[in-house]
């Protein structure tokens, strides 16, 4: 493995940062560094754990969301489960906002409001993993910590033309990373490899002509650029069956039910159902004469597939549920909902 060493790389990575920097609500851009803005500890960590596995253009309304509502992580520490969980409705992978919240409350309590300014600490939050911690440090505080996200991985596999496929190769990759890491702005740095994966060293089609590290790509002088970086074939999602109980009161009041924290959309509001296998069996909440729905509300998670049978009923205003709470209308509001039950219920209300 050939591990590129060259101070310069990072001074003309930076160089065309300082031109290219992308213009993001959450971060602070190299002009405003150079006057002594700092950037807000509590912003950057709230951005990247909404970044983990989500695109910038899905982040940013929801970040500029909680900002507005909670512009501070004490004020978020003091929220309530359920309106954070009802704002991250939609953005998925759940357990982020329990972490969120669990984090914000030790940062509050612990640490009084102030995010630990070394490595170590940040990794002593509930939460926060390796990539988290490096990219706080790093940007928030300038510590010349290794930062490795989708991006940077793809910008150094190219770079060194390095064929490991992935996953097998994040600690080579890391180690390259770590390698051009400078001690001067790190956090410029940080954030300049990644809008460079992003924009110039994209997954399709890059723009190596744009490129400030074009002269040293090891891929581009190979012609290799487009495969990499390889990637171990992935193992063929599975398929589970569900049904999902949309029951109306005659007054309007829709029948929900708060699943456990622990497990998939853990916390989360949704309509109560069976559980997701092979050969889901009935469980209704509240005896009714059930309709089923022509169509599946369809949704893809991690690991597996998801396809649910819509039931939906309309009861009397004295008929009590077995499981669940009824919400009134003027209190409903169907965008509290993850995605997977936002989805059924757009197919019972055009059904």
């Amino acid at each position: 493995m050939s591990v590129l060493r060259d101070p310069a790389r990072a001074a003309d990575l930076l160089d065309w940062y300082d031109r290219h920097a992308r213009d993001l609500p959450w971060r602070v851009g190299p002009r405003a560094r150079a006057k002594g803005i700092r950037p807000d500890p509590y912003r950057v960590w709230l951005s990247e754990i909404m970044l983990q596995q989500t695109t910038v253009p899905a982040v940013k309304p929801y970040f500029e969301a909680f900002t507005t509502r909670w512009p501070t992580v004490s004020d978020l520490a003091a929220a309530e489960d359920a309106d954070v969980m009802a704002a991250w409705a939609g953005l998925g992978y759940y357990a982020r906002a329990r972490n969120l919240l669990k984090c914000a409350r030790v940062v509050a309590a612990e640490h009084g409001g102030v995010f630990p300014q070394s490595l170590e600490g940040l990794l002593s939050l509930p939460g926060v993993g390796p990539y988290t911690a490096g990219a706080v440090a790093a940007i928030a505080f300038d510590i010349p910590a290794t930062v490795v996200d989708g991006n940077v991985e793809r910008v150094m596999a190219r770079l060194h033309d390095e064929h490991t496929p992935l996953p097998q190769a994040k600690p080579i990759l890391t180690e390259m990373a770590a390698a051009l890491t400078p001690e001067e702005r790190p956090g410029c740095y940080a954030q300049a490899v990644m809008d460079l994966g992003a924009t110039i060293c994209s997954p399709r089609n890059p723009a190596c002509g744009l490129c400030p590290w074009r002269s040293a790509c090891a891929a581009w002088e190979a012609g290799t650029m487009a495969e990499l970086p390889k990637k171990a074939p992935k193992k063929r999602k599975p398929t589970r069956l569900g049904i999902a109980y949309l029951v109306r009161r005659v007054d309007g009041a829709w029948l929900l039910e708060r699943r456990p924290d622990k497990g998939l959309l853990g916390g989360m509001l949704g309509w109560p159902g069976s559980e997701w296998g092979e050969a889901p069996e009935e469980a209704p909440p509240i005896a009714a004469e059930w309709k089923a729905l022509n169509a599946e509300a369809r949704h893809t998670f991690t690991h597996f597939h998801l396809r649910l049978t819509v039931k939906t009923a309309l009861v009397p205003m004295d008929r009590p549920p077995e499981r669940g709470d009824f919400v009134a209308a003027e209190e409903f509001d169907p965008k509290a909902l993850p995605t997977v039950m936002r989805k059924a219920f757009d197919l019972a209300r055009g059904g």
